[in-house]
């Protein structure tokens, strides 16, 4: 670089003409006095003070002597450094202030501009987000519930929170989340409970939520021992509908796990319980351990339900309980 481009290097950093030749003179000189400097540059010494005072102001010279009637510049890569910093911000701000100002803009144009639709939500981020968005839920929440779960299986207070101010919730179960035990105990049977309506299928084409018919969430992927680090908020958009009706869909099919309002009054609690998870699909022995009771108990209590429903079959009694309206 000549000298002849320093000037022009050092008005793109936001100095004046004047103030360049300025600041670069002093370079040359070193400490010296506004006097001097005057001379030097063949100004007033009312315009070199002018001028020095901007670069005292920028950082790029300072006073100097005993009474600090000099002047002397400051080191170029401390002051001229600090300065291409500041521009840098500044770039980025007015970067940031154009992009939303386009983003406004695309809003009037496009009210469905694709890259507002789908925000992509990673790492510990994730558990945060889940539980902003259904804590703001006001009307329905509907959601597949599978195995493994980004909050960890345990209690969810939010939704017997949303469920006393009235958010209805419906709630479809893989037989995987129905089938552990401690995740039925301590989250599935309270929230029913509480008001959810709840169904179960074999398995899950995906994990999702979706809120108030205006923002669903997706995981991304999920496997039986790994939960995917990462998942999709999806905002109003063909795709939303998409996946809402994919939930109605998956609804109509699943069976009930809580019992409709004509159950016998005859029937033992534990025996209501039997008939939830007599058509979710999970096994005798998982039923069992999910009640509490032994395997002899457990044949007896379907022996009585049998004989009550004239069936012979776990599939004749679930089909009984659902045409009586039981489940």
């Amino acid at each position: 670089m000549s000298d002849d481009d320093r000037p022009a290097h050092l008005i793109r950093l936001g100095l004046s003409a004047t103030e360049a030749t300025t600041y670069l003179a002093m370079l040359d000189t070193g400490p010296t006095t506004v006097a001097a400097l005057a001379r030097r540059l063949g100004r007033t010494p009312a315009d070199a003070e002018h001028t020095l005072a901007r670069l005292i102001h920028l950082g790029l010279a300072t006073s100097h002597g005993p009474d600090r009637s000099g002047i002397a510049p400051i080191e170029p890569s401390i002051g001229l450094g600090r300065l291409a910093s500041a521009r840098t911000e500044e770039l980025q701000q007015a970067h940031l202030v154009a992009m939303d100002a386009y983003r406004t803009y695309r809003r009037q144009v496009h009210p469905q501009a694709t890259d507002d639709l789908v925000e992509v939500v990673t790492g510990p981020q994730i558990v945060e987000r889940i539980l902003q968005v259904e804590d703001a839920a006001t009307s329905e929440v509907l959601r597949f519930d599978a195995p493994p779960w980004h909050t960890g299986g345990t209690p969810n207070p939010t939704e017997i929170r949303n469920l006393e101010r009235g958010v209805s919730y419906r709630i479809v179960y893989s037989k995987s989340a129905v089938e552990n035990g401690d995740y039925y105990a301590c989250n599935i049977r309270p929230c029913i409970a509480a008001g959810e309506q709840a169904r179960v299928l074999q398995s899950l084409p995906v994990k999702l939520g979706v809120l108030d018919q205006r923002l669903a969430i997706v995981s991304l992927a999920f496997g039986d021992t790994d939960v995917n680090d990462s998942m999709l908020l999806v905002r109003p958009s063909s795709l939303l509908r998409a996946l809402t009706g994919l939930f109605e869909t998956s609804w109509r099919s699943a069976y009930p796990l809580h019992f409709g309002e004509r159950v016998p009054p005859a029937l033992r609690p534990i025996q209501r319980r039997i008939l939830e998870l007599l058509g979710s699909g999970v096994t005798d022995e998982t039923i069992a351990e999910l009640l509490g009771i032994s395997r002899r108990t457990l044949s007896r209590q379907l022996e009585q339900l049998n004989r009550a429903a004239d069936a012979t079959t776990r599939f004749q009694l679930a089909l009984y309980a659902a045409r009586k309206g039981w489940v």
